[in-house]
């Protein structure tokens, strides 16, 4: 055989080959058939008798070794640029044709109107003899290993601090506590449905109001001062018996009060001395843990009565000795500085509040008559933020200003004498500057200390993961980078000062990445460094194994490895980025408008590689209309054309956008006949490729069409994929609470086992790293990189407990929350925080809701509510057929009401038909089932987010029982049932990108 002209050395870069049969016979060809057979592999018979083989991807072969005569790819059109003058020669066109050169002759075949041959067909299963496994008895249970607990040491808020309320009495103890018949009745509550909750919208002003606490006999004193006295004058007087005093009795009655005043600032406490609250001076560093938690840090409310009893004291004479009290403090804490009595001056000293910061909502410090109780702890920095230091009624701006100096001096001389704790101490505790302290214990090589410091503070998370990394605590910098989504700041932070530091923090965050199956996160961490790009070709080829956009985005940066070129894989990798642009189908499913895009900022390493690309990028930019949706489209074509053929660049017009369909939401029909397999989650990846869970069938990954592209026999009721893309955990009910997890790598199509879980649910999906799961009545959040469960992070639990499921997107998530007022009453609220550091942004209480919902419905009958994770509720109200309507008459069919709580306005949808469950949700993208009017088939109304326009309907016929699902991943929804039906569509519903039963083939 004649290799085809274009060939190098003998070699060829096929697409597939031409058997002649009639020549070597059926047997030898299908022997060669087997050899060369893959997943998706076409067979066809050409008319004179010989077969045609397409292969799925390319292979590069000896022209006289091959099997067969082979084909090459070839441009749209006319064969120009085809196989040359050789006497045999074959060629495919990107638009399905294939051109047979022979004897000087050339033929051209439309290759989808050629018969099919199924190589299945060759298979004789006679005389084998069928064996049926039998169970030899049920299978035990697996066990759940425990699992270990690696949450950081977060404080706790201690809420009766924060709002200045002392510990409860006895007798309020005893009045809140629960009976026995209210225990009974909680019990006989479904722990699964909100209920209960108060119809109003707060608590009154007089049940939230922050009362100072005052010691017994301090209290007995004030009341005296404050309601007898006033009150014995006024009788006395009414009755006539002080006319003969030549004293004013209103005088007296207002010099008690203000004496009771007086006497409450002065020996009035903030309840945090005994258990909660901020207090003047370095008391605030000493608060009790809450049970079950880490000691938790000041973030006190303004106490704003006993500001005012300080104002209001400084009105009466009582404030000169208040002036020479505190005078003489300020006298004797100077001398002890100026002495260098470093232990009793820094343990008598007054924290100064922030005041460019403010330290309290109000913006400036409260007043306090009180002098600072004297530090009893260590003389270094506290790690974790402290509340708001009081300021000193007399510590005006000169006084401020006065122990600013005071401090600054004795830092400066503490670091000089190499008291490095007791001058950090000074910066971060007493000038509220915990940024200086951090860079003085940076400077002197604490650098450990540094880190605790700036974590407990909250300073930047670059500052953190940079300490953290110099220190040599590297796990710890990186859990920290991740959490806080700081790996680019802090590599670009340590490059100022330490750049091989730097280079080792970026391939640190390429191996994180990596090993969440984030293949092309890897590439964009560690390619701003020439020298590093060489680590990350194994992920370039994996990420183009996954295909779609993920390989339009790793095949540019590919083609710009000068490595690459050097070794014979840089024309394989052309010919395979040339295929993709030239190649049919929706651009966004094949990845060539990514690829296109991507090719215009990043040339390819060899000149004449890049203009060839260039120039076909250009091309499919014009066929496609554009670059892709949200792209610089022009900036970028004029990038392709500057580097593109200059004949060719001449020639094109400029991408005009395709028209977009308009008008009323589509309505999609899913296919009339349930499938041979059940469905019981199911996913459309970027690729277009649909991940299928079929149960105790395992899981399937199928064409758009339904076409099997790989079979794992992992058992598989759910699946939680990764962000990315590349990669999803299968997880197995082995019964109630009780899970079973494997990894799932997508380039590689490999399962691996991972571990036995108790969890009531899973977020549907992950980042690839942290893993979401309800359990213990909390969140927990999973290291899924780790050889067994370790929680990195916990939520909820104690007296807040979380009611149904968790919904999640990669910036954020939303479940929603049961928990015990103060007056230890249920409060049902929507909690949702932000990703991945798990910041808590709002809390919206929607008692009143479910409230009137469970009052107009029975409990028993009525769909859970759900929670979306950009905040709000979704309830639904069943309504039976008889009801009145609006208009007075009634109700002929049955109808439901799908209500939407948020910040929004409330809004509601009403639909025809009786739901029977709740909304099935991912993310903010939800759908709402209903049986059709004719009972034989399901409708699913769907939405995207609270309060939105409804999107498109999906209509599964020959249906009933489970509600349809939904799942939202790459910018599409994928809408499935257990019959084996899976429905795909652009993420706005305008587009069908999938529509399949699921069979065994």
């Amino acid at each position: 055989m004649n290799a085809p002209t274009g060939s190098a050395g003998g070699t060829v870069l096929a697409v597939g080959f031409v058997l002649d049969v009639p020549l070597i016979g059926a047997p030898e060809a299908a022997e060669r058939v087997l050899d060369l057979w893959r997943a998706d592999a076409r067979l066809c018979e050409l008319p004179d008798g010989r077969w045609l083989l397409l292969l799925p991807e390319p292979v590069r072969t000896r022209a006289d070794l091959a099997p067969g005569l082979p084909l090459e790819r070839i441009g749209h059109g006319a064969p120009t640029g085809a196989p040359g003058p050789g006497p045999r020669s074959a060629a495919v066109t990107a638009d399905g044709r294939l051109v047979l050169t022979e004897g000087g002759t050339t033929v051209t075949r439309v290759v989808a109107e050629l018969p099919g041959l199924d190589p299945a067909d060759w298979l004789d299963p006679t005389g084998l003899a069928l064996h049926r496994p039998r169970p030899l008895g049920a299978a035990p249970a697996p066990e759940a290993p425990p699992v270990e607990d690696s949450v950081p040491a977060v404080a706790r808020p201690d809420l009766r601090a924060a709002a200045g309320i002392g510990p409860s009495s006895g007798r309020a103890r005893r009045l809140t506590a629960e009976t026995r018949s209210a225990r009974a009745r909680r019990a006989r509550r479904p722990s699964d449905r909100p209920s209960g909750g108060r119809t109003g919208s707060g608590a009154p002003w007089w049940q939230t109001a922050r009362p100072i606490a005052l010691g017994p006999r301090h209290a007995v004193v004030v009341v005296v001062l404050l309601m007898v006295v006033p009150l014995l004058f006024v009788v006395l007087f009414g009755l006539g018996l002080l006319k003969n005093l030549e004293v004013d009795p209103g005088g007296i009655v207002y010099a008690s009060i203000a004496a009771a005043l007086a006497y409450g600032a002065l020996f009035g406490r903030r309840a945090a001395r005994d258990g909660g609250g901020a207090t003047t001076g370095h008391a605030a560093t000493a608060a009790p843990a809450p049970a079950g938690g880490t000691p938790a840090p000041r973030r006190a409310r303004r106490p704003w009565l006993g500001d005012l009893l300080a104002r209001l004291t400084l009105r009466t004479p009582a404030a000169h000795l208040l002036h020479r009290r505190h005078a003489r403090y300020l006298h004797d804490l100077t001398r002890a500085f100026e002495q260098h009595r470093w232990d009793d001056a820094l343990r008598d000293a007054l924290p100064l509040a922030d005041r460019e910061r403010g330290d309290t909502a109000a913006g400036r410090p409260w007043f306090s008559l009180a002098l600072p109780k004297r530090f009893a702890g260590q003389l270094r920095p506290t790690p974790h933020r402290v509340g708001p230091a009081a300021a000193n009624a007399f510590s005006g701006r000169t006084v401020h200003h006065h122990l600013t100096e005071l401090y600054r001096a004795a830092a400066e001389r503490l670091e000089r004498q190499g008291r490095f704790d007791e001058a950090a101490f000074v910066l971060a505790d007493l000038l509220a500057a915990p940024a200086e302290a951090v860079a003085l214990l940076d400077r002197h090589g604490r650098l450990t200390q540094a880190a605790e410091l700036a974590e407990g503070r909250e300073l930047a998370a670059e500052l953190v993961v940079r300490l953290w990394w110099r220190s040599g605590d590297r796990a710890r910098a990186v859990r920290t980078a991740h959490r806080r989504g700081a790996f680019a700041t802090a590599v670009e932070r340590l490059a100022a000062t330490d750049p091989q530091a730097a280079r080792e923090l970026r391939a640190a965050w390429a191996e994180h990445c990596r090993a969440a199956g984030d293949r092309l996160g890897a590439v964009e961490a560690v390619w701003p460094d020439e020298a590093l790009r060489p680590s990350v070709a194994a992920d370039l080829r994996d990420a183009v194994a996954l295909g779609g956009p993920t390989r339009g985005r790793a095949l540019p940066h590919l083609l710009a490895m000068p490595q690459l070129f050097a070794l014979e894989a840089g024309s394989a990798t052309r010919a395979l980025a040339r295929a993709v642009l030239d190649g049919d189908g929706d651009p966004n499913t094949t990845g060539r408008s990514v690829l296109a895009a991507t090719l215009a900022r990043l040339p390819a390493a060899d000149p004449a590689t890049d203009r060839e690309l260039a120039t076909a990028a250009a091309r499919a930019a014009v066929r496609d209309g554009g670059l892709g949706r949200g792209v610089a489209e022009h900036s970028l074509f004029d990038r392709l054309l500057a580097r593109a053929d200059p004949l060719t660049a001449a020639d094109l017009p400029r991408p005009r956008p395709l028209p977009r369909p308009v008008g009323a939401a589509p309505a999609y029909t899913a296919a009339d006949r349930p499938g041979t397999l059940p469905v019981l989650d199911a996913v459309l990846l970027a690729s277009g490729s649909v991940l299928v869970a079929c149960g105790q069938a395992g899981a399937r990954l199928l064409t758009p069409d339904g076409r099997t592209r790989a079979h794992w026999d992992t058992p598989t009721d759910r699946l939680v994929l990764a962000d990315h893309g590349g990669g999803a955990l299968l997880v197995t009910d082995h019964g109630p609470d009780l899970l079973g997890l494997a990894h799932l790598d997508l380039a590689t199509r490999t399962v691996r086992p991972w571990t036995t879980l108790r969890a009531r649910h899973l977020a549907p999906s992950y980042d690839g790293h942290r893993l979401i799961a309800a359990a213990d009545g909390g969140i927990v959040v999973l290291d899924t990189t780790a050889p067994r469960p370790v929680a990195v992070w916990r939520e909820l639990g104690g007296e807040e407990r979380l009611l149904g499921g968790i919904t999640r997107t990669a910036g954020g998530c939303a479940a929603l929350v049961r928990s015990l007022s103060t007056a230890r009453s249920p409060l049902t609220e929507v909690w949702r925080w932000d990703l991945p550091g798990w910041e808590l942004r709002a809390r919206q209480r929607v008692d009143d809701a479910l409230t009137d919902l469970l009052s107009r419905t029975d409990p028993a009958d009525t769909p859970d509510p759900v929670a979306l994770a950009a905040g709000g509720l979704l309830t639904v109200e069943p309504l039976p057929a008889g009801l009145l309507d609006p208009d007075g008459g009634t109700t002929s069919e049955d109808r439901t009401v799908l209500r939407w709580t948020s910040d929004l306005p409330e809004a509601e949808l009403t639909v025809e038909g009786r739901a029977v469950l709740g909304p099935a949700a991912d993310g903010d993208h939800w759908a709402l089932t209903v049986p059709t009017p004719d009972g034989t088939g399901l409708r699913a109304y769907t939405g995207t987010g609270p309060c939105s326009e409804p999107g498109p309907t999906v209509l599964v016929p020959n249906a009933a029982g489970d509600r349809i699902g939904v799942r939202h991943h790459a910018g599409a929804v994928t809408y499935w049932h257990r019959s084996g039906r899976v429905l795909a569509t652009s993420a706005d519903g305008t587009a069908l990108l999938a529509d399949l039963r699921v069979t065994v083939r």
